[in-house]
């Protein structure tokens, strides 16, 4: 004689997934900020208003910065690692490697290429010369030097 079999108990509802909201189309934040964390460089994210925000990597709090300061960015000389700073600043010390790098403003900075390997430098206007980080090759800076420079390469 076949055995009445019960039927299965119904499954549980699924547990609900944290809802995600996209960002909106025009690249708002949508009432949210950013900046970089001040003990491992990760970039938070945290409600415009809050006053310091506790990195949930490795639980350092950073300042955030008074509304409407102006930030600026720079590679530090030393580890090559994007730091942030306060517009106006005139150095910034790198927190991983502690190099202390000139903070300089577009109009203060001016650009040559390398005497020896043709690499973009940028130096301090005012500058006499700028030694290359690739080949450690020292360039002089100003018009004769341009002119030196030029009549090396068409020898070479």
């Amino acid at each position: 004689m076949p055995v009445p079999l019960a039927p299965y108990p119904s499954p549980p509802p699924p547990a609900l997934a944290p809802s995600f909201t996209p960002p909106p189309a025009n690249g708002s934040t949508g009432g949210q900020s950013q900046l970089v964390c001040s003990g491992c460089r990760n970039l938070l994210m945290y409600p415009v208003g809050a006053t310091s925000v506790c990195c949930a990597v490795c639980n350092a709090v950073t300042a955030v910065p008074p509304p409407g300061t102006e930030m600026a960015q720079l590679v530090c000389g030393g580890c090559h690692t994007l730091l942030m700073y306060i517009r106006g600043a005139t150095s910034v010390q790198c927190s991983c490697c502690h190099t202390v790098n000139l903070a300089l403003e577009a109009n203060q900075v001016a650009q040559v290429n390398c005497g020896n390997c043709w690499m973009l430098l940028m130096y301090q206007y005012g500058a006499r010369s700028v030694k290359c980080a690739v080949c450690n090759f020292v360039t002089s800076v100003g018009v004769s030097s341009l002119i030196n420079t030029l009549m090396k390469k068409k020898s070479v």
